[in-house]
């Protein structure tokens, strides 16, 4: 794999959930090329190489998103709007990991095209073991298309 790939972007405005899941995939041997993204604004301006990410080249997705809903500057389901309705990026892989368990979230994430929908479990063991599958399985099991 090109050492220019990432496998994971994490777009995590909660510090603490941001460390959790971290800790969840280093634990898991996952974390090696993990993008952190604080905001819906800088998670689009990196998956379409805009504003501070200019010049990234576009052709190099990451393996999988894991995407939260509730953002600052632009909500998670703007991003995966976004990400969706442009042919360079609607195939790369966005599940959704959010503390959100509303069913117009989830309803309106499936309409939207994600590839799956996680309510983030409250106690950190089972939250490690929900980042650990995810990872596992997008990163390492999931043959992509592109």
């Amino acid at each position: 794999m090109n050492e220019h790939i990432l496998d994971i972007v994490l777009v995590e405005d909660n510090p603490t959930d941001v460390e959790l899941t971290l800790d969840a995939l280093k634990r898991h041997n996952l974390a090696n090329r993990v993008k952190v993204l604080r905001d819906g604004a800088e998670a689009l301006d990196y998956v379409f190489g805009t504003g501070i990410y200019s010049g990234r080249e576009m052709s190099k997705h990451p393996r999988i998103i894991l995407l939260d809903l509730k953002l600052p500057k632009v909500d998670g389901l703007e991003v995966l709007r976004r990400i969706r309705s442009d042919e360079r990026t609607r195939l790369i892989p966005v599940v959704v990991l959010t503390s959100s368990d509303q069913d117009y979230d989830r309803i309106e994430s499936y309409r939207l095209g994600v590839n799956s929908y996680i309510v983030k479990p409250v106690e950190f063991e089972n939250f490690a073991g929900a980042v650990a599958g995810i990872g596992f399985y997008w990163v390492l099991m999931n043959k992509a298309p592109c």
